[in-house]
């Protein structure tokens, strides 16, 4: 990926507020490691509090902050299946549902570089042929294009200054 030269990006403090970056805002909803791996399982079709709680050995009250957190900015809804004690489902939005492209990414990266000798973990199949499917820069105009030919540069809501 080509950098844009003469642009500095900012020191980035604790919490990103106030960023002029989309991934700076977006780390504000998922940067936390919990809540892609959340996001992942509800991808692998985990629905239940227990259940992600079995998967991650995740703390209750951790779980309990990130997926409330996670249906207040939007990537889940959650829905009452018993009534005593209330137990809940959840379930990815649309924009839930869209977060499998940076997690299929982070997850195909994984296996290119830190997999180890067994290879990748698991496959991401087409499920109606059964062929791979791989993460990809698409030119709109070219099709594919490699990394290597993608740069970043100001957008109409950079604020220069």
């Amino acid at each position: 990926m080509k950098q844009v030269t003469g642009y500095a990006w900012p020191m980035l403090g604790r919490r990103y507020e106030g960023q002029q970056c989309s991934v700076a805002r977006t780390l504000e909803i998922v940067g936390e490691r919990w809540t892609l791996l959340i996001i992942r399982d509800a991808l692998l079709g985990l629905r239940r509090f227990d259940e992600f709680q079995i998967s991650l050995g995740i703390a209750t009250n951790v779980l309990t902050n990130r997926l409330s957190s996670l249906v207040d900015n939007g990537i889940l809804t959650r829905s009452r299946y018993q009534a005593a004690p209330p137990r809940f489902e959840y379930h990815l939005t649309d924009p839930g549902r869209e977060l499998a492209t940076p997690v299929l990414a982070l997850m195909q990266w994984g296996d290119r570089h830190v997999a180890g000798r067994r290879g990748a973990p698991r496959l991401v199949r087409h499920t109606t042929c059964g062929g791979a499917v791989a993460e990809r820069h698409v030119c709109a105009d070219c099709g594919p294009v490699d990394g290597a030919e993608v740069a970043i540069v100001p957008g109409p809501g950079l604020r220069v200054g």
